[in-house]
């Protein structure tokens, strides 16, 4: 009898996506037999770049990681339902989180309460930031960037690029 594989949803909404998100993706692969990197649409938010630009980076930098990875297969998908709906459709049976600071585990925290009470069979783990990545966020990356601050240090230079290009479009 063979098992079923272990499947992971990674959910955010990567505008853009940072170091901070490639080391999350990274250690999260070692956790799951599947991880899927969960784009969301989130047009609340205003995201920057759109979803297909935003589903584009993500595939580069997974490829990257995927090519390194021993033992997991990463997939990227974007989405606009709940998440545990997503989750669901997938058969995941985890949804991972990442946390810089005390103060994004309240909101997660709440956020993993909600999400056991919509489906039970779905657990919420969280990952701590990597060392050097606490403070990396794609907000202070897009003010900085923005504002022509040296942001080479938190992204990677396609999305560097991607950036210019739509802080251009946007005049900022």
């Amino acid at each position: 009898m063979t098992s079923s594989p272990r499947i992971g949803i990674y959910p955010g909404t990567f505008d853009p996506i940072t170091s901070g998100h490639n080391d999350i993706i990274e250690r999260a692969s070692r956790l799951v037999d599947v991880l899927i990197v969960a784009i969301a649409a989130n047009a609340g938010k205003g995201p920057l770049l759109d979803l297909a630009e935003r589903t584009a980076l993500v595939e580069g930098e997974v490829a990257e990681i995927a090519a390194r990875s021993k033992r997991a297969i990463i997939k990227v998908e974007s989405f606009s339902e709940l998440l545990v709906h997503f989750a669901a459709a997938r058969s995941a049976s985890v949804i991972i989180r990442g946390l810089r600071a005390v103060s994004d585990f309240e909101f997660e925290f709440q956020m993993a309460g909600m999400n056991s009470k919509l489906n039970p069979e779905i657990e919420t783990a969280f990952l701590m930031a990597g060392d050097g990545q606490h403070f990396v966020s794609s907000r202070f990356v897009k003010e900085i960037g923005s504002l022509g601050g040296d942001i080479s240090r938190f992204v990677s230079p396609p999305v560097g690029a991607a950036l210019k290009t739509a802080f251009a479009r946007t005049g900022q």
